[in-house]
């Protein structure tokens, strides 16, 4: 893939020094107030843009070379996008002005496993604090970051609930699971010590001692996907979010209903899940058009 639109003999000749750039990069976005994720994310993707330009001030030029160069990768709009607002924010800190048009994001509908999937990757799943996961993600309605922030302390097995600080939005929110995911989890704590982390005592926590991050996550449940068997599309988002939606939807519940439960601030994004929703449309459909 070239590096489209630049002229390299004129590319700026700076030593580069990636690791200070990213380091500051990372104390401004703090400074702004961004929460945690979004800092980890922004840095993540301005780390990729100082790869591709080889430079630790580049040029507005390189940057607009670079969304071309996503775009010809075929990346999600999702993900050019979240890069372009990150490489903003990255010349916001220099005092440069760099604006670029905002790929509109296709409203394609979403991938989501059926009932038998989930069950089967619960089947397979023989480690109990995995299998204490992969049911707080599911039947919390979470997102993988949510997951790996809950501490001890976010738990209440009596109301069976869960609090979660600081989520998308950077609200704090009270989440429900079910009764079979409190018995897992009960018989997990039961099985484990509890430990501090950073004056903190996580909930879930690795082999090594350290907060579960999103990517351990991702390749936890794409281990036991693969192990169920599963070739549908979709990670730990498409269970835990998609998944719970469509069959919410699919089993009667009403999309407002289960707005409220997966947090959405939109309602238009609750209804992308009634059109997979097959069941629910059957059964509709037989009971309301009666000659």
């Amino acid at each position: 893939m070239s590096k489209v639109g630049v002229n390299w003999h004129t590319r700026p000749k700076i030593l580069y020094s990636k690791g200070v750039v990213l380091d500051r990069f990372k104390r401004y976005l703090m400074g702004i107030g961004l929460r945690d994720e979004t800092v980890k994310l922004y840095v993540g993707l301005v780390g990729g843009f100082l790869d591709y330009a080889e430079a630790d001030e580049p040029n507005t030029e390189i940057a607009d070379a670079f969304k071309d160069y996503l775009i010809e990768k075929r990346l999600s709009r999702g993900h050019i996008n979240n890069a372009c607002f990150a490489i903003k924010k990255f010349y916001k800190m220099n005092n440069i002005e760099w604006n670029f048009i905002r790929l509109k994001v296709n409203d394609g509908l979403p991938y989501y496993f059926d009932e038998k999937d989930v069950l089967t990757i619960f089947q397979v799943c023989s480690n109990m604090k995995h299998l204490a996961m992969l049911q707080t993600l599911f039947y919390g309605c979470l997102r993988s970051s949510e997951l790996c922030r809950l501490d001890d302390s976010d738990l209440d097995l009596k109301t069976r609930t869960l609090r979660l600080r600081e989520t998308k939005g950077g609200r704090d929110d009270i989440v429900y699971i079910s009764e079979e995911c409190v018995d897992t989890l009960r018989t997990y704590l039961k099985m484990r010590p509890q430990i501090e982390v950073e004056n903190r005592f996580p909930l879930f926590y690795t082999d090594s001692r350290n907060r579960w991050s999103n990517g351990d996550v991702n390749r936890m449940f794409t281990y036991y996907k693969d192990k169920a068997r599963i070739t549908k599309q979709g990670g730990p988002h498409v269970f835990s979010r998609h998944t719970t939606a469509t069959l919410m939807i699919a089993n009667g519940c009403d999309c407002r209903i289960v707005k409220e439960i997966l947090r959405h601030k939109d309602i238009h994004t609750t209804l992308r899940y009634a059109h997979v929703a097959d069941k629910t449309k059957r059964t509709s459909y037989e009971q309301y058009l009666v000659l």
